[in-house]
């Protein structure tokens, strides 16, 4: 079974981070193939950067159906082009975000996203409603760490996301936590050790679906809203 992954931004690092991850979950058997956008933003921090990621990511699924992926895991929390990576491919494509809500709903009644900068809130607040899931959280925080700081060995982005933690589960009265970004994907066990519930992560969580939905042979449909793309032309507004 091939697997693939694609981090939606152009930060190689944070790409090979989630392969680790990918890799260590995944079943024996499983290849997990990594990439990241073909351009783009280094990070994704709002609706700006994730518009402007999108031709990128959609290039790189486009490049992952005729390699014959036999599913597709979009490692942005935000679920960046998720709608239109799933009309491209014919296979499975999962957000990470949609898939860690789903997975936190599976283990606690009432869970927190920590997230990185508080812009992002917005986006992953309107993604749970969509999901079905806004009801099961209790609310989406931001610890206020760069996405590009969870790069650095040397910056606190570890500490202040552990300490949102903490807040979350006095003032949220949560039993689990999901955190809200590709770049956090390392961090889930050590919080989880530390705060003694759940941390979940959504590079992990996806995998594991998208494994599962391609060996039970589902594809996604095509007759509505994720209905291939029609051929027409594009070219540039004079």
């Amino acid at each position: 079974m091939l697997i693939h992954l694609v981090n939606p931004n152009t930060t190689r690092s944070m790409t090979e981070k989630a392969a680790i991850v990918a890799r260590a979950v995944a079943a024996p058997g499983t290849e997990i193939r990594a990439d990241e956008s073909a351009n783009g933003p280094a990070s994704i921090e709002g609706p700006y950067d994730g518009a402007m990621a999108v031709p990128g990511l959609l290039a790189r699924i486009e490049q992952a159906v005729a390699a014959g992926a036999d599913a597709h895991v979009i490692a942005c929390f935000d679920d960046t082009g998720l709608d239109a990576a799933r009309a491209l491919s014919p296979k499975p494509v999962i957000g990470i975000g949609e898939a860690a809500a789903h997975a936190a709903a599976f283990v606690a009644d009432r869970f927190s996203v920590v997230t990185t900068l508080s812009r992002s809130i917005p986006t992953l607040e309107a993604n749970l409603v969509r999901y079905g899931l806004a009801s099961r959280c209790a609310r989406v925080r931001a610890a206020e760490v760069p996405v590009l700081a969870l790069e650095d060995p040397a910056s606190d982005a570890c500490a202040r996301i552990s300490e949102e933690i903490a807040r979350a589960l006095v003032e949220d009265r949560s039993e689990a936590i999901v955190l809200g970004c590709a770049g956090m994907t390392d961090l889930a066990r050590r919080l989880s050790a530390i705060h003694g519930v759940p941390v979940v992560d959504g590079v992990a969580a996806a995998v594991v679906f998208a494994e599962g939905l391609a060996r039970i042979g589902l594809s996604t449909s095509k007759i509505g809203g994720w209905a291939p793309p029609l051929p027409k032309a594009r070219g540039r507004a004079e």
